[in-house]
């Protein structure tokens, strides 16, 4: 005669089948609430901190990639006043009105699935992935393309049609250090917030290797800064084109002289 438990066996193997996913999908929703605060208190702080709050309150929006009029609808005000806080028409919004613009973005973002607060939940300012990184940075105001190559003594040598788009930050990278340490969903993360910043690669002969690195992450920084060569790679240059991700060469030799000027961006 069959057991009991012998017979009921399909039933509570698919219950822990069923219990283990469960517990997976509480983790993963721990994790995204985690980030989520996280990156809510990050974001307010800056507002707050900042010089000029209106600037950074247009990069997040833009960051979400949220128009004015869409935050606007949520937050039941007309467009015009987002848009008056931006430009600085408006005086800076104060903590209340912070939290409500904050939440607002969180609440978007999650109606859309949350892919920039998923994104920051593998990417804790704490957690130091490796010596590959020299220096990484999101910056305050966005800027130009054509406007950061000047500041770092630096020529767009592809795609310099793209040169009026925005970047939010930057990553330094030491170009062998990554190739060798790292695993592709390490190099992801090079990429700090947003994708729309800069990656410089130092410690480059030709300027090959961070276009394969590029290629094995599917992901295009707003631009490639390549440090201290003559001439880019051809093979490099063409896969730029390819994926029209722009390509500066900064004629800066030092490399702690080039992490200088870039950390006075604001």
């Amino acid at each position: 005669m069959m057991s009991l438990t012998y017979a009921l066996k399909p039933i509570i193997n698919f219950g822990k089948k069923d219990l283990k996913i469960h517990h997976n999908f509480s983790s993963m929703q721990k994790s995204f609430e985690k980030a989520k605060t996280m990156l809510s208190r990050e974001i307010a702080g800056e507002i707050v901190m900042s010089d000029n709050p209106g600037k950074v309150l247009q990069k997040w929006r833009s960051i979400f990639k949220i128009s004015q009029r869409e935050l606007a609808e949520v937050l039941k005000i007309k467009p015009s006043v987002i848009s008056d806080y931006e430009s600085g028409r408006r005086k800076s919004p104060g903590v209340k009105m912070i939290k409500k613009i904050v939440d607002a973005l969180m609440e978007i973002d999650e109606r859309k699935g949350g892919a920039i607060i998923r994104e920051y939940s593998s990417i804790f300012p704490e957690e130091k992935i490796s010596d590959a990184i020299l220096s990484i940075k999101e910056f305050e105001e966005p800027i130009s393309i054509e406007e950061f190559a000047k500041k770092i003594n630096g020529e767009i040598v592809a795609n310099p049609e793209l040169k009026n788009r925005f970047i939010y930050g930057y990553t330094v990278v030491d170009s062998i250090k990554a190739i060798i340490e790292l695993s592709p969903n390490e190099l992801v993360k090079l990429y700090g917030l947003t994708t729309e910043r800069a990656v410089v690669f130092t410690n480059i002969s030709h300027g090959r290797s961070p276009f394969i690195a590029i290629k094995v992450t599917s992901l295009k920084p707003g631009v490639v800064v390549l440090h201290n060569i003559y001439k880019m790679d051809n093979i490099g240059k063409r896969i730029a084109e390819v994926e029209k991700i722009p390509v500066i060469i900064s004629k800066i030799e030092d490399v702690d002289t080039l992490i200088r000027i870039l950390n006075s961006f604001p």
